[in-house]
């Protein structure tokens, strides 16, 4: 597949009226009605303003009509860039559609902001060990524009070390985005890239200028028990010993001390927390990336992570279940409106959820969705159910999983000029 090419001066909006955007959602079963509906509904919401970005998410129902897509969008759309993915589940308006027929779509307007599209598959992708300007000639923006990132990819191995890289080049870039996903076969999983239709690799959106991007990871996890140190691990993610002890003891000390409840879900949503911050003296939740407990040894008590870890990192065992993921979302959305850089309200916001939350973890629709409206106001959302999140935590950006990640736009703050 060759590389689409990336005309940032095409995408570049210089007009003067303010930053604006606008979500329509489709369950329509026809493709042509479903685009008919939601273009008519974002475009009245935006009135006269130019809509500069197109971002469309479908669900795998309309697999068979993926090549349709870009081409009957391009007609009603001619002026926009359009990117976007195919989904296991959409999400727009507030509502959450897994297992039918979903179609939605973000316009914004956005004026004096550059848009840099970019496509990478794993040839494309410069060394680990390269410096950063093999990864800005990849992505085709000067760090010191100071970008962020939208970022959709296909299942690929080479997804962490994208992440690492871009974080190498662009270190006070935020980067949110997710894994496509879809139905059982793999031609139901799709990106969408003006117009042409890829599966594989990964599609990414520079946005430079007049923009702020901030991210929320909601990871639904909550801590039990203490805050523990590693002080003997190997072969990368075995943990040895924690504050000098067997893993295995603390754990089962740990489980002794929990209620029936938490007891039983223990049994198999037990998941470990490790610190992002190595100076900060009160670890609280949202201070760990969550990863899974993949196994323990009973001979030796030595647990194994699904990370790297190593000796003086800090950890704390956390639980998942619904309400602990309903409470770290309300606790990541106020937090969020606490230290927000952009200050007020959002313009505008992406939702990246993953495919184990929606209904299959809250027993009913449209959760995430409502409680992102209930603290945050009516913000234009749109986004889809992924196959792994994309979002940073603790300055970091990490490929997640059972997380919704939040991508929130508003304009730069002004600065006022000094007083002579």
């Amino acid at each position: 597949m060759d590389k689409p090419a990336a005309d940032t001066t095409a995408w570049e909006a210089t007009t003067a009226s303010s930053m604006r955007w606008a979500c329509a959602l489709s369950q329509r079963a026809s493709l042509e009605a479903a685009l008919t509906e939601v273009v008519d509904q974002a475009q009245q919401q935006l009135g006269p303003l130019t809509p500069h970005l197109g971002l469309i998410f479908v669900s795998a129902t309309f697999t068979s009509d993926y090549p349709r897509l870009l081409p009957l969008l391009r007609e009603r759309l001619p002026e926009t860039l359009l990117i976007g993915c195919s989904g296991g589940g959409v999400l727009g308006t507030g509502r959450e559609v897994e297992g039918q027929p979903a179609l939605s779509l973000m316009l914004a307007h956005l004026p004096e902001v550059t848009l840099t599209p970019f496509y990478l598959n794993g040839e494309d992708l410069p060394d680990l060990d390269a410096p950063p300007e093999g990864w800005v000639e990849a992505v085709g923006v000067a760090p010191r524009e100071q970008p962020h990132f939208l970022l959709l990819a296909s299942l690929s191995s080479e997804i962490t070390d994208l992440l690492q890289g871009l974080d190498f080049a662009y270190p006070s870039s935020v980067k949110v985005g997710g894994l496509v996903s879809g139905g059982r076969v793999s031609e139901s999983y799709a990106l969408f890239y003006q117009d042409q239709l890829l599966h594989s690799g990964v599609l990414g959106l520079a946005f430079t200028g007049n923009i702020v991007l901030e991210a929320v990871v909601a990871q639904g996890c909550r801590p039990i028990g203490e805050t523990l140190r590693i002080t003997e691990a190997e072969r990368g993610n075995i943990i040895l010993k924690l504050d000098g002890r067997s893993p295995l003891d603390v754990l089962q000390e740990l489980v002794a001390s929990l209620s029936e409840a938490d007891r039983q879900l223990a049994q198999q949503d037990l998941l470990v927390g490790v610190a992002t911050d190595s100076f900060k003296a009160k670890l609280e939740q949202g201070d760990f990336l969550i990863r899974n407990l993949m196994g323990v040894d009973p001979r030796s008590g030595a647990l194994a992570v699904a990370d790297r870890l190593r000796p003086g990192q800090r950890i704390q065992f956390h639980l998942r279940d619904a309400r602990a993921s309903a409470e770290d979302l309300e606790l990541v959305l106020n937090r969020f409106l606490r230290e927000s850089n952009a200050g007020g309200q959002p313009a505008g916001a992406l939702m990246f959820a993953c495919l184990g939350r929606g209904k299959s973890l809250y027993g009913e629709p449209d959760f995430d969705s409502r409680l992102f409206t209930q603290q945050m106001g009516d913000v234009p959302l749109s986004g889809f159910f992924c196959n792994g999140e994309i979002g940073p935590v603790g300055g970091v950006t990490f490929l997640h999983g059972f997380t919704s990640a939040f991508g929130l736009f508003s304009p730069a703050p002004q600065t006022l000029p000094r007083p002579d």
